[in-house]
């Protein structure tokens, strides 16, 4: 029998397995969006009667929409807090706690009394619960991203990046299949669909979904319990390099990275909403409406849009092998290209009747899908590990304000200065899609930018590592 060696071999650090980090970076963002499109789907059919009663319906609908941009501001202040328990304390404990906030705020919105009930008092409520909503996601996105790709293996990055981004078809799946099946059961008088819902419906029906997110939180909480922290930052934490203020060192050292992140973002953003929250109030209105829509049924609008978001699902993956061969700069440059040609021919597909509705809305899912997909890795690539949740969640925040929290009010004024013609939306498009394509002109490629402080190699001697490196204090 050999004799034991005097030193043994040091034990090796826990992994995350695979499927361990795909599942934990895809549920968080699931929920987010799941949370998000409940509240956009109840901001369009409920809440304008519900929580702001007025006598002009277009009146009402804005300031259900205010709410929902309240929410857009609350991000990156969350972006900051979280960010700093993320780049202090570490990935694991923020995602918890940002998901626990998250789900908490999200149960009591479907527990809330109307205006009916209790006055501007539950209009304070929802906007105090929406706001709770908006500080939790500004932490829970960039969180999943470094989740993903911290932990992807080399040449997968984008690939590992592209699950927390498959929350958002998937989110929306969901949240408005509940919608659909909640209308399905409490129908309007005379079966008619839930464009004028029941009286059940907006007594108590819209309130399941909200409650029901705190099933997909318990089972997001008990994933996530079970990470270790990210081999990436536990390093850096083990180096020293862990940063006292990294708000201070991201803004001081990285204030390019954070401009070029956030106008990188917008075309997504603003992309995601029209395509989302506008396409589904001009889908739905009348066509003898003052501001004249397309007249469609909700339900059968929204089938239509599920038909789209598989496309988006099914090319945010698509994205992410694309992004690992040819670059994130060099494929989201044609992708943000495309977009700023489809926001041009916005009308003459919708004015080929339903079969150019749905392609209508099939082009710009899958063009939302490419374009989102490698954002959960080149945003985190701009910063390095001592600052990357601060970094990435700031940019990734305050472009949801500029490309989100205003798109509502935007395209409502541009679809009524239009004369209910979107032509002047899909402009609008364009034009935020050409800032996106300054800011990825004026960047650099980060594909093979180390992740890993603490580890060099060869992606390390990149011009973008380098200056990366150059930069830091």
């Amino acid at each position: 029998m050999p004799a034991p060696s005097p030193h043994p071999a040091p034990a090796q650090a826990p992994v995350n397995p695979r499927s361990r980090v795909l599942v934990a970076s895809l549920m968080g963002t699931t929920i987010e969006f799941y949370d998000f499109y409940i509240y956009a789907t109840a901001a369009v059919l409920v809440f304008p009667k519900l929580f702001f009663p007025s006598s002009d319906p277009t009146t009402a609908l804005l300031s259900s929409f205010a709410v929902f941009g309240a929410a857009m501001v609350a991000r990156p202040i969350g972006a900051v807090f979280f960010g700093h328990l993320g780049d202090r304390l570490g990935r694991k404990r923020t995602l918890v706690v940002s998901l626990l906030t998250m789900g908490v705020a999200t149960f009591l919105i479907g527990v809330l009394p109307t205006y009916a009930q209790a006055g501007w008092l539950a209009t304070a409520l929802l906007v105090l619960m929406r706001l709770a909503q908006g500080f939790a996601l500004g932490g829970e996105w960039s969180g999943a991203a470094l989740v993903a790709t911290e932990n992807a293996p080399r040449g997968k990055r984008a690939l590992y990046g592209t699950f927390p981004q498959l929350g958002a078809p998937l989110g929306f799946i969901i949240g408005n299949g509940l919608f659909l099946i909640i209308g399905a059961l409490l129908p309007s008088a005379g079966g008619a669909d839930p464009t004028q819902p029941s009286e059940a419906f907006a007594s108590w029906g819209w309130r399941i979904p909200f409650l029901f997110s705190a099933v997909m939180v318990a089972i997001g909480l008990w994933v996530r319990s079970r990470l270790v922290e990210s081999p990436v930052f536990a390093r850096t934490r083990e180096t020293g390099g862990v940063r006292k203020l990294p708000l201070a060192t991201v803004v001081q050292g990285h204030w390019r990275q954070l401009v070029l992140g956030t106008f990188i973002m917008l075309a997504t953003y603003v992309l995601f909403y029209l395509m989302t929250t506008f396409s589904l109030s001009y889908g739905r209105a009348a066509k003898d409406a003052d501001v004249p829509g397309l007249g469609y049924s909700y339900t059968t609008f929204v089938l239509m849009m599920i038909f789209g978001v598989l496309f988006f699902a099914v090319f945010t993956l698509v994205s992410g092998p694309l992004a690992d061969k040819y670059g994130r700069r060099t494929t989201l440059v044609w992708i943000t290209a495309a977009i700023v040609v489809f926001g041009l021919v916005w009308v003459p597909l919708i004015d080929l009747g339903t079969l150019g509705v749905v392609l209508w809305l099939v082009l710009g899912f899958t063009l939302m899908g490419m374009t989102f997909g490698p954002m959960g890795a080149l945003l985190p690539e701009l910063f390095p590990t001592s600052v990357r949740y601060t970094g990435s969640g700031i940019s990734y925040n305050v472009s949801s304000i500029l490309g989100a929290a205003v798109a509502p009010f935007i395209a409502v004024a541009l679809w009524e200065a239009g004369d209910g013609s979107p032509w002047l939306v899909g402009v609008y498009l364009s034009a935020m899609a050409v800032l996106t394509l300054t800011a990825l002109l004026l960047g650099k490629e980060t594909k093979d930018v180390s992740l890993d402080e603490g580890e060099p190699g060869p992606a390390d001697e990149s011009p973008r590592a380098a200056a990366a490196a150059s930069s830091a204090p």
